[in-house]
């Protein structure tokens, strides 16, 4: 697993990877369909972003390789590569609280904005995958 060479993908297990953090040029893929939904992502070495439906799901900064990424009514899990210092966002039920792992490491309970959505920062390696898991608190 590293870098996703197409952008985005749908894997054997119904979940999707995506993200090139290598490319020095900004590249999008839109209308990417999976068990009726359209994804979007935008990805470069600045940023990461997907998009299903329209709506945010994900955005890293500087950009990132998401693989494995699986998402359910209460809980989130994806692994991630990328270099250095990075900020993770993800939209999720808003006004709720969610405890957010990173390697088995317990970052504690945040709870979401208005909008959803929950930032997080994590250390990362190039051609190391860090596991990311998100659980409704």
């Amino acid at each position: 697993m590293a870098t996703v060479k197409e952008l985005i993908k749908k894997e054997s297990n119904g979940s999707i990877s995506f993200g090139n953090y290598d490319l020095p040029e900004k590249k999008k893929l839109a209308d990417f369909e999976v068990a009726g939904d359209l994804y979007k992502v935008k990805t470069w070495n600045e940023m990461t972003k997907l998009e299903r439906n329209g709506t945010f799901v994900y955005e890293s900064i500087p950009g990132t390789a998401v693989n494995v990424f699986k998402e359910t009514a209460d809980e989130v899990t994806f692994f991630v590569e990328g270099t250095g210092q990075t900020q993770i966002t993800l939209e999720l039920e808003s006004n709720k609280e969610y405890s957010v792992f990173v390697d088995d490491k317990d970052l504690g309970v945040s709870k979401t904005d208005v909008g959803g959505k929950i930032t997080f920062d994590v250390d990362l390696q190039k051609g190391s995958m860090t596991v990311v898991k998100v659980v409704a608190a």
